[in-house]
Formats: C-alpha cells, sequence, structure tokens
C-alpha cells in the first residue's frame, strides 16, 4: 500500500486539481437529485446505455482533437433522444438500451485504438481521472449542471407526480410526453458530465447507487432528494479526495464509498424491518 498512497505533497497537487474537485462536487449533487427520478422511473439500465454513447462520442473527439467534454455532451444527448423516442414503454426501452451499449463501446474502442496519443487520455475515459477537467472545462461543466439543476427544479413537481403514478398524472393532465423528452435530455447532459469525471464504466456509481441507498432508508419526498444528494456529494469528494494522494483512477474510490453507503442504508433498513416485526409480534 506504500507504492499506492503518498500524500506528502498533497496541498500542492490538491490545488492543481481544484477544478476537478470543484467537478466532482457538482456532479455528486446532480447526479444523486437526478438518481432519484432514475430509480422512480426504473430506468438504471438506460443510465448505462446513454454513457457508452458518451464514451464513443467523448472518444470520437480525442481523436480528431476536438473539446472532449463537447463530444460526450453530444453522444450522450443521441443516446438520450434515441432511447426517449423508441423506448417509450419500458420492455422497448430495456432492448433500446441493450442494442445502444455495443453500438457505443464497438465505435469508442475503435476511435481509441486509432488514437496516436497517450495511453492515459484513453484509459481515462473508461475509468475517469483527476485532471480531466480544466479551468476552460470547468465553465462549461458549472454552465451544463446548472442548467439541469434549474430545469430539474422548474419540473421536479409534475415528474415526480408522473415517475411515482404515471396513469394518475396522465388523468390529471400531466404531459407524461414532454416531461420524459425533457428528463432524456437532462440525464444525458448529466451523464455526460460523469463521463468525463469517474469514467464510462463506472458512473451508475453517481446516478444510480446515492438514490438506490436513500430509498432503502426513507420513503419522503423531501428526504429521499435530500439523502441521495448528499450521499453523491460523500462519494464524488471523498473519492477525489483519495484519489489525489494515489496513484489509483478516481473511480474505484468513488464507487467504494458509494457501495459502502448502500451497504449501510440497506443494514438500517434490515434493522427497521425486523423491528417492526418483532413489535407486531409483540
Amino acid at each position: 500500500m506504500d507504492g499506492v498512497f503518498d500524500f506528502s505533497d498533497y496541498g500542492r497537487l490538491l490545488e492543481l486539481v481544484s477544478g476537478s474537485v470543484i467537478a466532482c462536487a457538482i456532479l455528486g449533487i446532480v447526479g444523486g437529485l437526478i438518481g432519484v427520478f432514475v430509480m422512480q422511473r426504473d430506468m438504471a439500465f438506460a443510465v448505462h446505455g446513454i454513457s457508452e454513447l458518451s464514451f464513443a462520442g467523448a472518444a470520437a473527439a480525442l481523436l480528431i482533437g476536438a473539446d472532449v467534454l463537447s463530444g460526450s455532451i453530444v453522444g450522450s444527448l443521441v443516446a438520450a433522444a434515441i432511447i426517449g423516442v423508441l423506448g417509450v414503454r419500458a420492455r422497448d426501452r430495456n432492448s433500446i438500451v441493450g442494442v445502444l451499449m455495443p453500438f457505443g463501446l464497438g465505435p469508442g474502442i475503435l476511435f481509441l485504438a486509432l488514437y496516436p496519443g497517450r495511453t492515459a487520455n484513453k484509459f481515462g475515459l473508461l475509468t475517469g481521472q483527476i485532471v480531466a477537467v480544466d479551468f476552460a472545462q470547468l465553465g462549461l461543466l458549472v454552465a451544463t449542471a446548472i442548467a439541469v439543476l434549474v430545469v430539474l427544479g422548474v419540473i421536479w413537481r409534475p415528474l415526480a407526480f408522473d415517475s411515482l403514478d404515471p396513469e394518475s398524472a396522465a388523468a390529471r393532465g400531466v404531459r407524461s410526453g414532454w416531461l420524459s423528452a425533457i428528463f432524456m435530455l437532462l440525464l444525458g447532459l448529466t451523464v455526460a458530465v460523469a463521463v468525463q469525471i469517474i469514467g464510462a464504466l463506472l458512473v451508475l456509481a453517481l446516478l444510480v447507487t446515492p438514490a438506490a441507498a436513500a430509498i432503502r432508508v426513507s420513503s419522503s419526498v423531501i428526504v429521499v432528494p435530500l439523502l441521495s444528494a448528499a450521499f453523491g456529494l460523500v462519494s464524488a469528494l471523498g473519492g477525489i479526495l483519495l484519489a489525489i494522494g494515489s496513484t489509483l483512477p478516481v473511480s474505484p474510490f468513488i464507487t467504494t464509498i458509494s457501495f459502502a453507503i448502500y451497504l449501510v442504508c440497506r443494514l438500517i433498513a434490515g434493522m427497521r424491518s425486523r423491528r417492526s416485526a418483532v413489535r407486531m409480534v409483540s
């Protein structure tokens, strides 16, 4: 472990990657909030499919020398549009995602194989890297995250209603089609940002696991989003702060912290269930 961690120049390294630290904090909050709707709408598999096409877009941008974040956003939006238009029903959506995943990975791997640059740049698109975001990209990332949060806040109530009870929402005049399209757009943008930090293979750790953990310990429409955002923030910040002092990519730390939080929440839920069962018996 001595060769893995080295905190001797931690302060200087932290200053150098401060842009990525800010990006991780923003991503943790945004991913945690939008992850609540991902769980409610049963779209965890769709997140993975979008991330693969986002990876292909980022790899294409890397190959031609364009901005990687912009390429990632284009790939994510294309995937989100395809899933949103063709996968209206859950069964159709899963099959569409199953088709998109190899379609995204195949060209993405081809583009990386053709890229003549540093190997670290190739590997970082899959597993994340703490130097992925410079201050030039940070502005675009922050603007994207703020836009997602603002739009999500505007449509929060009808989106929550449509996610939890789509039939009643339709009867009340909620325009489910428009909400689904807007949500897929927001999800695509969030995935594109996440790919830059945690990599295409492990996006679920920030867009699904925090929300899944929050749902285990609460059913409140207020508490669940707050817990999910907090869990996402702790996972993202904790992961990158550990990665700064190590030789490993950031993604293993983020995923480990996120999974540990989920396990703790699951244990809490299990303890509550046993207590309730004992009270009912007594």
